[in-house]
């Protein structure tokens, strides 16, 4: 029997079955779809394990913070890129790519830039910021996240686009300039438009997609220049994905010549059974479904999971479990061991 019929009857029966870890060269001749994970700020310097464990896994590495305003812009017109420096050092020893993560966000924001008064202001500053930074790693990071969750969370007729500082002063078409800006800053670079909830058979999960689509088209309708689209893939592990639904979304992207990207996958886990097997079998088996339903339609440019060990993830902040347990959202455990869920992203991207 092959590991991967396995692996797939291990996770219809709830089971978990462990992923066998690879060094970096196993991963970069065997993946058909390059893997990686969003790495946070320091850790690296500091645990050795979890170092080690990027560099076994990992093709593209991403940093959860270091690119945000907040972080690379904290005082108005002064720039510390230390902390994405020292990461894109560490993945071009290694090997690997990093991606831009991120140009243009609602939130992330240092408290100076939620005072921009008006509409030259906000203009100024969004294009001063997207040049400087990414005129810092021009031919050094090919994909950036330019403009983050731009769409509201329960888009309505009224409300589609997410309340911002730059909502606010420049209108829905901030993103046009701020990718007209990054387009001009970096043409050989890749332009993505990054986003959540696409998966959701709900009405909310249907609105968003529908006004996401409905923005593309707006773009494109003025020439607005954008290659492709970031499923960020915070998949809540309780509710099953529509596929069909997933799969004409991607299929519709497709259509207009976009490519797709998973960025930030993982499954939240709180309302999942307390049970480590089954826990696991159902995130496995979650990501399974999110990751066909949008290869039956284009197969994304890479897998990116929003961390790659349950010891640092952000989901215990927002998802914390009644029962006191640790969450598991993630392919690796908190002792850096695969589970079921590093399976099935390498198994996919191997394809």
């Amino acid at each position: 029997m092959r590991r991967r019929d396995f692996v797939l009857g291990a996770l219809g029966a709830g089971a978990l079955s462990y992923a066998q870890p690879a060094t970096a060269l196993a991963q970069q001749r065997h993946l058909a779809i390059p893997y990686g994970a969003a790495i946070r700020d320091g850790v690296i310097a500091e645990d050795p394990l979890y170092a080690q464990a990027v560099i076994d896994y990992c093709q593209v590495v991403v940093g959860e913070g270091n690119l945000k305003w907040g972080t690379v812009q904290p005082e108005r017109g002064t720039f510390d890129f230390q902390l994405a420096d020292d990461l894109l050092a560490f993945a071009t020893k290694n090997g690997m790519e990093m991606r831009g993560h991120c140009l243009v966000w609602y939130a992330g924001n240092p408290d100076w830039v939620e005072t921009i008064a008006s509409a030259e202001e906000a203009r100024t500053e969004m294009v001063r910021h997207i040049e400087t930074v990414m005129g810092h790693y021009k031919g050094r990071v090919r994909s950036w996240d330019v403009v983050n969750e731009p769409i509201a969370d329960a888009p309505t007729t009224g409300a589609v686009y997410r309340d911002s500082v730059w909502l606010k002063h420049l209108g829905p078409e901030y993103a046009d300039l701020a990718l007209r800006t990054a387009a001009a800053v970096d043409p050989e670079a890749q332009l993505v438009i990054n986003d959540y909830d696409f998966e959701q058979s709900s009405d909310k999960g249907r609105a968003k997609r529908k006004a996401f689509l409905d923005m593309v088209r707006g773009l494109q309708s003025r020439d607005v220049p954008l290659h492709a689209v970031g499923l960020q893939g915070h998949i809540q592990g309780q509710i099953p994905i529509d596929k069909p639904g997933l799969t004409a979304f991607v299929a519709e992207l497709a259509s207009m010549g976009l490519s797709v990207l998973v960025t930030e996958l993982d499954v939240i886990d709180n309302l999942l059974p307390g049970a480590e097997l089954e826990r696991d079998g159902i995130i496995a088996q979650r990501a399974k479904d999110y990751l066909d339903a949008i290869a039956a339609a284009k197969r994304p440019d890479m897998v990116l999971t929003w961390g790659i060990t349950d010891k640092h993830t952000w989901v215990p902040i927002w998802f914390s479990r009644d029962d006191g347990l640790p969450n598991r959202p993630l392919p690796l455990d908190a002792d850096y061991k695969p589970k079921a869920l590093m399976d099935v992203i390498q198994d996919f991207c191997a394809e």
